[in-house]
């Protein structure tokens, strides 16, 4: 039901106001007099000593003294809250097993959002009278207001060397025009009728079948699945422009900022104008204006992380997920959601198509396009002709490196050769910082975290020992602080800032960069990262996974694997298919233009069924061999899991809470309780954690379950269970 035809309540009546609060439900607030208000309405209200906002969810349950009901205080300013929207917040609460409030607050995360904003007050040109007096300062300014936009008192000052009160008297005189100005203005609308580039036949087709469904509207999932190179983008970005035809938004969401460079490049060129963005690297400002123009309608297209999903679209018409096999899609802490599973749910609630788009399909949405759930387009070549790399296997037992180093001999041959034809190369390795460890020599004491289960990481190029889980970081000792040996500290197993000490040596005239998470932390990052390899500023690139997807390099020729075994590690449900789908994806950066590419994986487990299937190119081999193996003992996406996370500060409390949640855990035929046993991190930002696992066959409700399982468990109150239903990750 839209907002003009929404459920309305007069003076007098009790509404049902939900707060974006971790609280049970909603409260009652009785409507003042003189106001009338509809389901999906902000307001504000009073809560406790202080006043809080909250949405209109539906009529008062009435379960309360009406005297002791308080008033509602005033309407926000803004559109209400919409259907969908209220209905997304409800259904994912209720899939989560988090409260409704919890999940209200990622789609109220800009309060101040909720009113118009304040104009704000720049400066420009204005007449210059004959009586003026000038002074050196006073210059300045005018020759600053001469040209370009207004600008705000402080900036103004900064750029002209003066202090406010010189603008100040200028704009007493006269001289200088005070104007109001947007906060924040947004990028012009994308125009779907920009020319685009020209369409292979195979490309074309799959556009025109996206295009069509976008036309038609009406829910439907789709998964454009292609190799890399083979023109995802410009084959969905047709669809974008038909729903941008239509008059309605559009939500693109990317697993990773740092993703977003040559993504945005290549929207400008497409449409001439940039898209809104949505994502943590916003200024406050940026925010406040983008939430305020989605609602309003005034944003056609939105590209942002997972939190994009839940902002209040006025009329969303089609949804696409790029990268959907992404892990970086789930939310791991406060409400625990999977992105891509809440995109297909908001596209059915909004009645809308969405496309799933991947070089590498999760199991998950394999197994739905299998079985007729999802339609599935593919596009088996890379554009323009290119052929796919050819990808080599370098066996670590027979031709290891020399001692100390990291780089086998025919992968530094293959180094030297790329550099020498002037070509690029790519060095990927999937660990941050300088070493994942440092240790004594003499009495083997190890640098652990005090607040995790987990080693410091040594980043060099800071002076640091940190930690990538709660962010402990400390400067290295010059002396082991358990035998107090001096120069007796080593670091074991390569980063990659230790990776390029070894390149800075075996390649040193080659021009390198390192592109990690630490120095690519946002969209400009990534974007200066992208133009000086495209200018081929840069020989040799070295990076973690942020460069393993997305990114179009002509001149990258080489990508060298230096631990493909990486991923291969521990116990995790996932663990050999994201090795797959990462190794699958960096290695698609190589070969790209119009130069063929070579990747070559060094491992010690070379007969691993994933080193074999990306050497032999058998994609649909290994996904075979890998359901199959899920099927056999009824895991993911063939059976349901729920992890039950227990924490608390007192390990004691952790202990007797775990066991207590074991002593009352659901035991039946269809569904059964592993554990409890300490998480792999027992310690994580200070708090001592076990792990209890839920297993339950396919069409049980498990929530259900859970629901009636926490309702007959006690704990104690220090100790706090965080639930993840469908979990991703077992740390």
């Amino acid at each position: 039901m839209s907002a003009d035809t929404a459920e309305t309540f007069t003076a007098g009546t009790q509404v049902s106001i939900l707060l974006p609060l971790p609280l049970g439900s909603a409260y009652d607030y009785r409507v003042p007099n003189g106001m009338r208000l509809a389901v999906g309405d902000f307001v504000r209200v009073p809560l406790g000593p202080r006043t809080a906002s909250g949405v209109v969810w539906g009529p008062g349950k009435g379960d309360i003294d009406a005297a002791k009901v308080k008033e509602v205080i005033g309407l926000h300013d803004c559109r209400a809250l919409p259907d969908a929207s209220r209905r997304f917040v409800d259904w994912v609460a209720r899939y989560t097993l988090a409260s409704p409030g919890a999940v209200l607050k990622m789609a109220m995360s800009v309060s101040d959002a909720l009113d118009p904003p304040k104009p704000q007050t720049a400066y420009t040109k204005g007449t210059v009278g004959g009586g003026i007096r000038m002074t050196p300062a006073r210059q300045r300014v005018l020759a600053c207001t001469a040209d370009g936009p207004p600008r705000g008192l402080t900036e103004l000052a900064r750029e002209a060397g003066v202090s406010t009160s010189v603008i100040k008297g200028l704009a007493d005189a006269g001289a200088v025009t005070m104007v109001s100005v947007p906060v924040f203005k947004l990028p012009p609308a994308p125009d779907p009728e920009h020319a685009g580039p020209k369409l292979s036949t195979e490309q074309a087709e799959a556009a025109e079948t996206l295009s069509a469904d976008a036309a038609a509207g009406g829910f439907g999932v789709t998964l454009l699945d292609g190799v890399p190179g083979a023109g995802k983008t410009e084959v969905y970005f047709q669809a974008v422009a038909e729903t941008l035809k239509k008059g309605q938004q559009v939500l693109v969401l990317l697993p990773e900022i740092a993703l977003s460079a040559q993504w945005l490049e290549r929207f400008r060129r497409r449409f001439g104008a940039l898209p809104a963005e949505w994502h943590s690297d916003l200024t406050h400002a940026q925010r406040r204006a983008t939430w305020r123009a989605v609602s309003e309608g005034r944003t056609p297209v939105i590209v942002g992380a997972r939190s994009a999903l839940f902002l209040p679209f006025a009329d969303l018409g089609l949804i696409i997920v790029d990268e959907e096999h992404e892990s970086a899609f789930k939310q791991e802490e406060g409400v625990i959601y999977n992105g891509r599973d809440m995109a297909v749910v908001r596209a059915q609630l909004g009645d809308l198509p969405i496309t799933l788009v991947s070089a590498t399909p999760s199991l998950e949405t394999i197994v739905n396009a299998e079985s007729g759930r999802y339609t599935s387009l593919h596009l088996p070549l890379r554009h323009a002709g290119a052929a796919l790399p050819e990808i080599g296997v370098v066996d670590m037992l027979k031709t290891p490196p020399p001692r100390g180093d990291w780089i086998s001999p025919p992968l530094r041959d293959a180094v030297e050769k790329t550099l020498a034809n002037g070509e690029q190369a790519l060095l990927f390795l999937n660990r941050r910082g300088y070493a994942p460890l440092t240790l004594c020599r003499r009495c083997g004491h190890r640098f652990q975290c005090p607040r995790c289960t987990a080693w410091l990481v040594e980043h060099r190029l800071a002076g640091r020992l940190q930690c990538h889980h709660c962010g402990f970081n400390a400067y290295p000792p010059d002396a082991c602080p358990s035998c107090e040996a001096e120069e007796s500290l080593v670091a074991c197993g390569p980063g990659v800032e230790r990776l390029a000490e070894e390149v800075a040596r075996s390649f040193p005239d080659a021009r390198v960069i390192i592109a990690a998470s630490d120095n690519i932390a946002s969209p400009s990052a990534a974007a200066r990262m992208v133009g000086e390899i495209e200018r081929h500023e840069v020989d040799l690139v070295i990076g973690t996974q942020i460069v393993a997807k997305g990114y179009h390099f002509p001149l990258l020729t080489l990508v060298g694997a230096i631990d493909a075994d990486l991923g291969l590690q521990g116990g995790d449900l996932r663990a050999a298919e994201r090795t797959y789908q990462l190794l699958y994806q960096v290695a698609g950066r190589a070969g790209r233009g119009e130069k063929p590419g070579r990747v070559l994986l060094q491992t010690y487990m070379a007969n691993h069924p994933v080193i074999q299937a990306l050497s032999a190119g058998d994609r649909d081999a290994f996904l075979a061999a890998e359901q199959s193996a899920r099927r056999d003992v009824e895991m993911p996406p063939f059976g349901r899991l729920v992890a039950l996370i227990v924490s608390g500060k007192d390990e004691v409390a952790v202990d007797d809470g775990a066991r207590n949640l074991a002593r009352t855990a659901p035991k039946t035929q269809e569904v059964r309780v592993l554990g409890p046993a300490p998480a792999p991190i027992a310690l994580l930002r200070g708090r001592h954690r076990r792990r209890l696992l839920l297993k339950a066959k396919p069409g049980v409700n498990v929530q259900s379950a859970v629901r009636e399982w926490l309702g007959r468990a006690r704990w104690p109150k220090k100790v706090r269970v965080q639930i993840d239903v469908d979990p991703y990750s077992f740390f």
